[in-house]
């Protein structure tokens, strides 16, 4: 690993290698991770129909809030600045940033479980059920960062393969089951399969005894990280909660539909993001002057793929949308323009926020953001 202050002295194409090693292990992690969550979304709009599924997009969109919380302050600071680092230096940091991670999850999810449960219905039910698979969703999380911090991401990968196996058999049971609690309940506890079994391959136990002393470290770059990612996804939480008051659980289920259906290039833009990051860090280390042309690349490639990858989508024939999505088909396939430019924008951001974030600006990243 090139620690910083030093000079690389690896040539310019086995460098070049790594780097597009590194980047095909992200692509390869998030297929693993995109195909489960990608299954059970799937199967909750054919199966369930449209109203369990804007109920499970509730919770779904929810927990991505609560995810970029724990990145905030766990994650994102780990792989600014523990990417590339010496072993000794990035197991400490892991413990400590793992341990974060599993204090968000439990400290929400029981917040979620209480509310949940004092709401009732299928809502409440949904939410219950989140609060109760929010700790190990958020632990095997901080297992994929802190992989690809190390540069290896194939650990990352073997993490999510082994969700995708636990959550096999956990969809038998909700399946046989049939409602939207036990399908959250079969993807967030395979989840927690694979993030314990993160803890053996790392060996490194989680720390929350140590989240004090990292907030306290690292609360710089984590109070910036925390608005500027709880902002971005906070939006879609508000549209989300906006829908279904208004118009109903419903139209949550169309625009989900809507996504689901730029699900393989979302994968794409979710697996470079694990990468590019740390990817960025190491340019700037090792060389200053690429880092602009480096982030140029991502973004203005990402923004060009979801063009293309939308543009294939509207000229997919009705009758295999409604294979794919059943009756949300009709309502989703009409929003592909306008989330395939929302899609195309965020992909052009992310090389610039990749720069920003190794470069440690939280300042101006949470500008450009919100």
């Amino acid at each position: 690993m090139t620690v910083e202050g030093e000079k690389s002295t690896k040539p310019a194409g086995p460098a070049r290698r790594g780097v597009v090693g590194r980047l095909s292990w992200g692509l390869a992690d998030q297929a693993a991770s995109s195909l489960s969550n990608f299954v059970v979304g799937i199967y909750v709009a054919r199966s369930l129909g449209l109203t369990a599924f804007g109920v499970f997009s509730l919770a779904w969109v929810t927990y991505g809030v609560v995810l970029n919380v724990s990145r905030g302050l766990a994650t994102d600071p780990l792989v600014v600045r523990f990417s590339g680092v010496p072993e000794s230096s990035w197991r400490g940091a892991v413990a400590r940033s793992s341990g974060t991670a599993l204090l968000v999850g439990t400290g929400i999810g029981t917040v979620s479980l209480v509310a949940g449960l004092s709401i009732g219905g299928q809502v409440g039910a949904a939410f219950a059920a989140l609060g109760v698979v929010l700790p190990g969703l958020l632990l095997q999380d901080a297992w994929r960062y802190s992989f690809f911090a190390a540069g290896i991401g194939r650990k990352a990968f073997v993490n999510d393969v082994v969700w995708a196996v636990a959550l096999a058999p956990a969809m038998v049971v909700a399946a046989y089951v049939g409602s939207v609690t036990a399908f959250l309940l079969a993807w967030g506890g395979s989840a927690a399969v694979a993030a314990v079994y993160g803890c053996f391959q790392s060996r490194v136990r989680p720390r929350p005894a140590g989240a004090r002393e990292w907030h306290r470290d690292h609360r710089d770059l984590g109070y910036r990280y925390l608005v500027e990612n709880v902002g971005v996804s906070g939006a879609g939480q508000i549209r989300a909660y906006g829908l279904g008051a208004i118009v109903g659980v419903g139209a949550v289920g169309v625009i989900r539909g809507a996504e689901l259906l730029l699900g393989p290039f979302l994968a794409v833009l979710m697996g470079l993001s694990l990468v590019t990051v740390a990817e960025s860090a190491r340019v700037l280390r090792q060389a200053p002057e690429r880092l602009g042309k480096f982030c140029f690349l991502l973004g203005g490639g990402q923004t060009v793929a979801a063009l293309l990858w939308g543009a294939a989508l509207l000229l997919v024939p009705d009758r295999l949308g409604e294979i794919v999505l059943g009756d949300v088909w009709s309502g989703a396939s009409e929003l592909i323009v306008p989330v395939t430019l929302s899609v195309a924008g965020a992909g052009l951001g992310t090389g610039a926020a990749a720069g920003l974030r190794a470069l440690a600006a939280a300042r101006r990243s949470l500008r450009c953001q919100l």
